[in-house]
């Protein structure tokens, strides 16, 4: 039975703006490494899951992007929905699809587009592990990373007993006691020194049928329109069909809908150097320093400057002196200023921008 992975694409994060913006979302960004965030998901897990066993979810916005970006993909491979309305209709819609592509049985690895995964190897041992429990337990399983400082940008899982299968306990495989939301710093060091909370990857493995299941018993509003869209798949009718039914929907999270509602979800944990790279603190905290503690790209003059990042791709030298503890990013369009500690409030600028219709 094959495992296939689907890579949600959709989103526009606003946590690293100006590099990532509402056109040019961070997953299609060279933020980390040498590829962009969408070509180094699909390379982290060809070993296990091969380009053609790889979909993208995305919005119709954006396939042109993950078209120049993964031309590896086969053709027919992008699912395009008309705009985002977050995970939960992201997966619902895919599992609509591919059910007329693929077994029931056949396990669907779902995985942001967008995240940092520092040990490959490890990923995929517990993906795999993931894929392994989700075909034989008929259950949704969820991969955990283990935490390693109270952080309060992420959400929790906390872990339950352990998953037992024909009798013996499955490595690294339990059940999940409950969900925790992104928590203050006070709840976020309670998690930590508990040893039973996991850091939420937001990446789902299940078999189609019990996705499709789950759908219509959480998320019973969302269920029989995408099973009235059956009858227009590969029909000129599809995309008509499919734009009223995502203006019908609502918006809302894989987690929220499903997941936090669930019976008998699975956790696989480990660790391997995981991120989400949501902000730009986090940015300076994976990437490598000077020798004053800084991290400066492209033409950048720092004196008498130390703790800060100084990006400059926009065409401009940008000069500071005598700052700490600062972030500035400069492209093209923009300019972004903020001390380190509180740039998770730049989504706010972004928040003003989409209501001044910028951006």
């Amino acid at each position: 039975m094959k495992n296939v992975a689907v890579i949600l694409a959709g989103g526009r994060g606003p946590g690293l703006w100006p590099r990532g913006t509402d056109k040019m979302p961070k997953q299609f960004q060279h933020v980390l490494g040498n590829g962009t965030m969408i070509q180094n998901t699909v390379q982290r897990i060809s070993p296990l899951i091969p380009a053609e066993q790889t979909w993208v979810v995305t919005t119709q916005q954006f396939e042109g992007l993950v078209r120049e970006q993964l031309p590896e993909l086969p053709e027919g491979q992008i699912v395009c929905e008309p705009f985002g309305r977050n995970t939960g209709p992201s997966i619902a819609l895919t599992s609509t699809l591919l059910k007329f592509v693929y077994s029931p049985d056949t396990v669907l690895a779902f995985l942001p587009s967008d995240h940092l995964i520092q040990n490959s190897h490890e990923f995929q041992a517990v993906l795999n592990q993931a894929c392994h429990a989700a075909r034989t337990s008929e259950m949704i399983v969820t991969i955990g990373v283990l935490p390693t400082r109270p952080e309060t940008n992420y959400g929790y899982i906390q872990v339950g007993n352990p998953y037992t299968a024909n009798g013996q306990a499955g490595d690294k495989v339990y059940y999940v006691h409950t969900f925790a939301e992104k928590p203050d710093p006070e709840t976020a060091l309670r998690f930590l020194n508990a040893g039973d909370f996991v850091w939420n990857s937001g990446i789902f493995v299940a078999r189609i049928d019990v996705l499709l299941r789950a759908i219509a018993t959480f998320l019973p509003d969302h269920a029989p329109l995408f099973a009235s869209l059956e009858r227009h798949i590969n029909k000129e009718t599809y995309h008509a069909a499919l734009e009223t039914i995502f203006r019908q929907i609502r918006s809302i999270s894989f987690d929220v809908g499903v997941m936090e509602k669930a019976e008998n979800i699975l956790v696989v944990d480990g660790a391997f150097g995981w991120s989400d790279v949501g902000t730009w603190d986090e940015v300076y905290r994976l990437v490598m320093k000077d020798g004053k503690n800084n991290v400066l790209e492209g033409n950048v003059i720092a004196l008498n400057t130390g703790n800060s990042l100084i990006s400059a791709l926009g065409g401009k030298i940008v000069g500071v002196v005598g700052v700490e503890n600062l972030v500035v990013v400069d492209t093209e369009e923009a300019l972004m200023i903020c001390p380190r500690g509180q740039t998770n409030q730049v989504r706010e600028i972004v928040d003003v921008l989409r209501r001044r219709h910028i951006g």
